[in-house]
């Protein structure tokens, strides 16, 4: 159910940020830092402290999916884990089927791990790969290898992890269409089967070490093509693109991201994370220091309440991402307005130019517009005709 505010009525999703990295990728933007374990065990006593403290302001609703992303929170020991999820399951009311996953990196997971994560409740794991080729991973500055993924695949299938993501990644530096053709057939040939593929194209983010020392990057024609190439074998195999960058078998679409997508309410934990409660959006302190430094509570930073526009542009590109788009009487109920009477003759014009689609739900018979495959190309061109001046 969707309320007034523009959230899903009474369900939250929880982000747990966990900032540790063996060490930084070079196209890494996001915070996480190389830590001893001293300051992690004490990282995570100051996350539970927080995950309590912050309970009060979410009584009213029942957590539907938790996800635990970073940095490399697989770095942790299984008991830290545990004791983070024993926290949320303390301090709030959880769906009895609550997706909760957790992001895992090849070359930082154990069996021992492996089945404390089982037991603490994790049941969807989304693993870092981005390349079947050892001299792409190398050239990313990541850790692992492919035979590393393998292992590290077979032993969350051998532990019982039926839920599993692989995150790949193209148009990176030395790859080609080969190579990505190769790592999505791979991929696809495992036995069993990822539940769900998310499948990124870089982008080169100010401070990170490709922005200081740009690598060379394949052209903007064979970057479109790997595009395509995704989506015809995934789909060959039974995924469903449902986002932009993300397909899934049917039933195992990521609901944590499906909420964020559609401006659900999620409270972030952790150092640098973010939330959207009610239309307020806030972010917790990025000084780690200061983070666990902290007793009683934790700063709340760039706290700031979403006006009506700021909520309809985020209706339009975050609801565009997704393959079903967005609803126009879904925005006129929210809003009070049509999308015609906010944004006069562009969904018109973008129908015309092939960029966006117009249909009917088959059960409701309710009219959506979405991106077509062209419009997919170009959404950034697409999305920014949304942005109300």
């Amino acid at each position: 159910m969707i309320n007034k505010d523009g959230a899903v009525e009474k369900k939250l999703g929880i982000y747990i940020h966990i900032p540790f990295c063996v060490r930084k990728c070079l196209y890494c933007d996001f915070l996480s830092m190389s830590v001893g374990e001293r300051k992690k065990e004490a990282y995570v006593s100051a996350l539970c402290r927080e995950i309590a403290k912050e309970s009060f302001r979410y009584r009213e609703f029942t957590v539907s999916s938790i996800y635990i992303g970073g940095g490399t929170p697989s770095l942790l020991q299984g008991a830290q884990m545990k004791k983070i999820l024993e926290a949320v399951y303390a301090h709030y009311r959880i769906e009895e089927a609550c997706e909760i996953s957790m992001e895992a990196n090849p070359g930082t997971v154990t069996a021992e791990k492996l089945s404390c994560w089982r037991k603490a409740g994790i049941n969807r794991l989304s693993i870092g790969l981005q390349s079947m080729a050892d001299e792409e991973l190398k050239a990313l500055g990541r850790i692992h290898s492919r035979a590393d993924f393998y292992h590290t695949y077979r032993e969350a299938v051998r532990e019982g992890f039926e839920n599993i993501n692989v995150d790949l990644m193209s148009a990176i530096p030395g790859q080609d269409l080969v190579t990505w053709r190769k790592t999505l057939e791979e991929v696809t040939h495992l036995d069993p089967a990822p539940t769900h593929v998310s499948a990124y194209s870089l982008i080169i983010e100010e401070g990170t070490a490709f922005y200081e020392n740009p690598p060379v990057l394949p052209d903007e024609d064979c970057e479109r093509e790997m595009y395509k190439i995704t989506n015809d074998i995934l789909k060959k195999y039974g995924y469903r693109q449902y986002e932009i960058s993300n397909y899934a078998l049917p039933g195992y679409e990521c609901r944590h991201n499906i909420a964020y997508w559609k401006r659900g309410n999620y409270a972030g934990f952790g150092i640098g994370a973010a939330s959207l409660v009610k239309n307020e959006r806030f972010c917790n302190t990025r000084d780690i220091d200061c983070y666990i430094s902290m007793t009683e509570g934790v700063i709340k930073e760039e706290k700031h309440m979403l006006s009506k526009k700021e909520q309809m542009e985020e209706f339009m590109f975050l609801g565009l991402r997704m393959t079903e788009g967005v609803s126009g009487e879904e925005f006129f109920r929210l809003f009070g307005q049509t999308l015609e009477q906010v944004y006069p003759g562009i969904v018109e014009r973008f129908c015309r130019q092939g960029l966006l689609r117009s249909y009917r739900e088959k059960d409701s018979g309710k009219e959506r517009i979405a991106l077509t495959g062209y419009g997919i190309d170009v959404s950034n061109v697409v999305m920014a005709q949304f942005l109300l001046g």
